[in-house]
């Protein structure tokens, strides 16, 4: 019967557990050798840690029978010899239990971390080659929740979860092994107690589990907002919402303590009523063994032995408790670390081919469509081409479409219908590697690394020299202010760049690009967070840097891209109109009513058109 309830109790209640932990072992079957080593060194331990309640037994006997001893039938013939040997035997034991405590401790950790960094590693690689999408619908801060905290307590398990664990079971083996060796009668009351509390064991885990993975995800959004705030500090002190900021935090901080105590409240339930189950095995034990030891029945020697590994039988299953919850906080984090690893790869870079070289830099979209899934915003069939060389202007509303083909082009994205190609190969067809070292990306956004300006200006080319890293920053017209800083290219930008102006992140985030010297160079929105004087700036270095390359520019200010060899105005994810300036102007569409309202001279029904 009670093997019926432990049965039905375990498939029930870790059926998820258990699933993590098949999927983790399975994801660690390069680490097989280092398990079987650390867990036969924990049995090992283990066996050597009951044996001391054994040599007592022994030794009782000895003191008791003396000749009669079960020492003296080994050959020690004076009571003397045998209090030696048993001496001699308990140095050799306690030496080895020592030795392979060591051992398993070594072995365990070294084990914890080396699983926990390449599994960190793992996920943040797998997390890289994953869509744009993926991390637009996903909180950073519960990516970071995953590759720290969730590993981490991974890492706790190993660290001493899993050698308690596997003791615990060498400990109900061994002892009852030697139980029934004694006395069946005994072994079976000191046995009845244990499936009762194996059926607590996973009544508690059962319970537990939601609650900690309850918990995983209440961190996952603390780390979220935590996150958030402070890369939005300068926006929280500008509308003076520090506090507003505080409490929300405070609110989060409180939900991640509320559920802890909500799984606090059922895990430590487990020991006090285990203790009881506990306690009514020993009575089991102490008395019926010693009414047989008083009777004869029992060896006395063998009552001791029986007492003492009584508790070393059953007082370990109490450590169940805090295995369970270092067991269950692991199982829910393994969960959500090899989900992220799971994660489909939408955008898969399945080939090796190169682009063909050397790169001209013509870019086509052949009837290219697309739509986000969360917005539905995007293009549709929309065709161009950019002749190697040639600067391809794009203007249009917020959200017409523009910056989505630059993503198509980056291939962050795949159309759904259409095909983008660079000279004449469709981009699915060659590597990613190829593909996006031949196109150079500056951002409205710019996003600068925390290190020094020549780090970041070198980050698409890492082994560049000074000369280059020099003459990519005076193109970029960002040398001017670089030289006056007190250490120059050493300078450090601070996390985001936060220690720049924005112009300067702009300048740098120009010479990044022009350094890595790609054929195609694409700035969205470069200039459109930016000052005049930036702006003329970097309109001075695009003159330089256009030749012999081609520019597909995304402006907002039409004075930019007066000089592109054609500017193509997207409207609702189409193309509306192409042509040059000049003649875009003559058409008195959409992009000279833009073009009047920017330069003053806009009539009410130009403001009009452009804000319908």
């Amino acid at each position: 019967m009670y093997s019926t309830i432990i049965k039905e109790s375990v498939v029930s209640s870790s059926a998820h557990s258990f699933q993590a932990l098949v999927r983790l072992l399975r994801y660690a079957k390069g680490y097989r050798r280092r398990i079987t080593a650390a867990t036969l060194c924990s049995i090992i331990n283990k066996l050597f840690d009951i044996a001391p309640e054994i040599l007592i037994g022994v030794a009782i006997d000895v003191v008791v029978n003396q000749e009669r001893s079960f020492v003296a039938r080994l050959g020690f013939d004076t009571p003397q010899e045998q209090i030696m040997m048993l001496a001699v035997l308990t140095f050799f034991i306690w030496a080895g239990e020592s030795l392979f405590e060591y051992l398993y401790q070594v072995l365990w950790r070294n084990l914890a971390q080396r699983l926990q960094a390449d599994m960190r590693q793992d996920a943040y690689e797998h997390a890289q080659r994953l869509d744009m999408a993926f991390f637009e619908s996903r909180s950073s801060g519960q990516l970071v929740a995953t590759m720290n905290d969730d590993v981490n307590q991974l890492e706790r398990f190993l660290d001493g979860g899993a050698n308690s664990l596997i003791q615990v079971v060498v400990t109900v083996v061994a002892v009852g092994a030697v139980f029934f060796v004694l006395s069946p009668l005994i072994a079976l009351l000191a046995f009845t107690p244990i499936p009762l509390i194996i059926w607590g064991a996973f009544y508690f885990q059962r319970k537990a589990g939601p609650l900690y993975s309850d918990v995983r995800e209440k961190v996952g959004d603390l780390a979220g907002r935590l996150s958030n705030n402070l890369s939005g500090i300068a926006t929280i002190k500008s509308f003076t919402s520090e506090a507003r900021e505080a409490e929300r935090l405070r609110e989060s901080s409180e939900a991640y303590v509320e559920a802890n105590r909500r799984a606090i409240r059922v895990s430590s339930a487990f020991i006090p009523v285990i203790r009881m189950a506990i306690l009514a095995g020993f009575l089991a034990t102490f008395t019926v063994g010693g009414m047989m030891a008083l009777r004869g029945d029992l060896n006395v020697g063998a009552y001791g032995v029986l007492v003492f590994l009584t508790q070393r039988l059953l007082w370990p299953l109490t450590g169940l408790a805090q295995v369970i919850d270092l067991f269950e906080r692991a199982m829910a984090s393994t969960k959500r670390i090899l989900d992220l690893l799971e994660v489909p790869i939408t955008i898969k870079d399945n080939t090796d081919t190169p682009l063909a070289m050397p790169v001209r830099g013509e870019v086509s979209f052949d009837s290219v469509s697309f739509r986000y899934a969360s917005s539905g915003a995007g293009v549709e069939d929309v065709s161009l081409t950019v002749p190697a060389g040639h600067t391809l202007a794009l203007v249009g509303a917020t959200g017409s479409g523009k910056s989505t083909l630059m993503k198509l082009l980056l291939r962050f994205y795949d159309p759904s219908h259409g095909q983008v190609r660079i000279d004449g190969q469709p981009i699915d067809s060659v590597g990613l590697n190829s593909l996006r070292q031949s196109i150079g990306l500056v951002s409205q956004d710019v996003y600068l690394f925390e290190g020094s300006i020549r780090d970041n200006i070198a980050y698409g080319k890492p082994d560049a020299d000074d000369a280059a890293i020099l003459d990519a920053a005076r193109t970029a017209e960002a040398w001017e202010f670089i030289q006056v800083l007190p250490q120059g290219l050493d300078t450090a930008v601070g996390e985001r760049g936060v220690r720049l102006s924005g112009g300067q992140r702009q300048r740098l985030s120009l010479a990044r690009a022009l350094l890595k010297d790609p054929p195609i160079l694409v700035l969205d929105e470069a200039t459109s967070a930016v000052d005049n004087e930036t702006e003329a700036a970097i309109q001075r270095s695009l003159k330089r840097i256009a030749h012999d390359r081609t520019v597909i520019m995304i402006a907002h200010r039409l004075s930019t891209i007066v000089e592109a060899d054609e500017i193509v105005v997207i409207d609702q994810g189409r193309v509306a109109e192409r042509g040059t300036h000049t003649e875009l102007l003559a058409e008195n569409g959409h992009y000279a009513a833009q073009w009047r309202v920017q330069t003053g001279r806009a009539q009410a029904e130009d403001v009009e058109a452009l804000s319908g």
